[in-house]
């Protein structure tokens, strides 16, 4: 069974891979099948979501996640929190605040983020 424990160390697992840029660690951490829907609305899959972690064209300096509500259904968790981050993408600076909801699996491989979803606080 899953633990409220296992996933919230999934998810300080899953921020601080973002804060090192650690594709192999996100990579790792997603699910096959994951799916990520953006700010914008648009759908990407795991193949073009880790496309997007460009060491060199990412320097973030925060990323982390609080305010957690997880709820457990047998070995599935959705979380929904508060995700901070601020630094560099692609030249461009941005400090980001948002809610999110994310749905993790735990399989034979551990436990892997299938989804995510964010909107932004202005």
């Amino acid at each position: 069974m899953l633990t409220c424990e296992e996933v919230l160390a999934a998810e300080k697992e899953w921020a601080q891979a973002h804060l090192n840029t650690d594709t192999e660690e996100i990579d790792r951490l997603m699910h096959p099948d994951y799916t990520i829907i953006k700010p914008d609305g648009s759908v990407w899959d795991k193949k073009k979501a880790l496309a997007s972690y460009i060491p060199g064209k990412r320097d973030w300096t925060e990323a982390g996640s609080s305010e957690h509500s997880v709820r457990i259904y047998g070995d599935t968790a959705i979380v929904i929190g508060l995700w901070k981050a601020k630094g560099v993408n692609n030249g461009e600076p941005f400090d980001y605040q948002a809610r999110y909801t994310s749905l993790w699996v735990k399989d034979n491989e551990g436990l892997r983020i299938v989804s995510d979803q964010s909107t932004e606080i202005s």
